[in-house]
């Protein structure tokens, strides 16, 4: 039996805001369905991901900006940084662990993302 991760409600203030952010992240807006006074339904998907996002109102209990270390797989964390800084969103420095190279940046209500390289640069480029 397969059993499919395919969609994280992230918490947002701002839905209009939060979509705006992601989309200049480089995510796809696949849906945005308002359903109600009470309901709206945005669906964000990264660039080659099986999984998406669902920003909105009415879709979850979790408070703004509580979602913390959401992760995202590059293949070259370098070009990620670079391109993320080249969209106008705020990363960290490219930090290197045994098991990965990161970027760090949060979404405008301070929910945190990991962006990883799963190969050390260390191990992908030689010793830096």
């Amino acid at each position: 039996m397969d059993i499919k991760l395919e969609l994280v409600a992230v918490p947002v203030t701002d839905v209009d805001r939060a979509k705006a952010f992601y989309e200049r992240v480089g995510f796809h807006a696949d849906h945005d369905v308002t359903v109600s006074e009470d309901v709206r339904f945005v669906q964000l998907t990264p660039p080659g991901s099986a999984c998406s996002i669902a920003l909105g109102k009415g879709l979850t209990r979790m408070a703004p900006g509580s979602l913390d270390n959401m992760q995202v797989v590059v293949a070259d964390i370098e070009e990620a940084y670079e391109d993320l800084r080249g969209r106008g969103i705020e990363v960290t420095v490219v930090q290197d662990m045994p098991w990965g190279s990161f970027v760090y940046f949060s979404d405008p209500d301070g929910n945190g993302w990991a962006v990883q390289q799963t190969t050390p640069r260390q191990t992908a480029h030689g010793a830096e």
